[in-house]
């Protein structure tokens, strides 16, 4: 049986905090969720600029000022760039980062293109660079410590076929974040990631087959999926002063075995 998410507990009380790939119904939705339920003020952020005003809407209704929002290509640095710098107008200053936005696909190495792999890349391992960089820059500039959190995944360790791509760049955005961690740790700045093995959302439904969901939530010890909000609570006690001695670290949101 899945559980129902837990109440909040002011885990993120008094922080503002930044989520990339917030709209929709997958981990970003949840974390942006997770994080208000915590007490936290949220900017939201998405590629897509009709979803995110739909979100922003939905969520301005349930909680009013405390969320904010302006669209994001990751892709674009002048765009993570405003990004970060709307959010800190708009709030006065930003304390967490949740780097969401990922891109992923199916394609054998023997048929995968040039353009196919640079794409994955491009949103997967370089959007999360890009949002690492400018979060860490506002944050040293800021002085007052504060947390990036990046969506990694489990075939950063783990593989799958088809996934050379997506799980090339998930094992970038490992490398990346604890590098990240070690050249800011002296600013007081943690830099962590979650690994989920398999969260379900319609998404995931669109561009997996029926087939290959079974069996990889059949791997699961619990015989199912993540819920979204299952990892949007470990993304929000990374991103909560109760982590305060991690980093560099990334936990495995998993229940699978070998």
């Amino acid at each position: 049986m899945t559980p129902g998410p837990p109440a909040g507990r002011d885990l993120l009380a008094g922080k503002v905090v930044v989520v990339t790939a917030a709209a929709g119904t997958g981990i970003g939705s949840a974390v942006v969720r997770r994080c208000l339920a915590e007490g936290a003020q949220v900017a939201i952020s998405d590629s897509h600029e009709r979803r995110l005003a739909a979100a922003h809407g939905e969520l301005a209704h349930e909680f009013g000022a405390r969320v904010w929002s302006q669209v994001c290509d990751v892709t674009v640095e002048e765009q993570v760039g405003a990004l970060v710098d709307g959010a800190v107008r708009h709030f006065g200053r930003i304390d967490v980062v949740v780097n969401n936005a990922g891109l992923g696909g199916t394609s054998s190495v023997l048929e995968m293109t040039d353009e196919q792999w640079s794409r994955v890349l491009d949103v997967t391992l370089n959007g999360t660079f890009r949002c690492t960089r400018a979060a860490l820059r506002q944050l040293v500039a800021q002085g007052r410590g504060g947390a990036v959190v990046n969506n990694a995944s489990v075939l950063g360790w783990r593989a799958q076929p088809g996934q050379a791509h997506y799980a090339a760049a998930k094992a970038g955005v490992m490398a990346l974040t604890r590098c990240a961690a070690l050249d800011v740790a002296g600013h007081g700045i943690r830099v962590n990631a979650v690994a989920p093995s398999l969260a379900a959302h319609p998404f995931l439904a669109k561009v997996t087959s029926e087939e290959l969901l079974a069996e990889l939530a059949g791997r699961e010890a619990f015989g199912r999926a993540a819920e979204p909000w299952e990892v949007a609570s470990v993304i929000a006690f990374l991103a909560s002063d109760y982590a305060s001695y991690l980093t560099g670290e990334v936990i495995s949101v998993s229940s699978q075995h070998p």
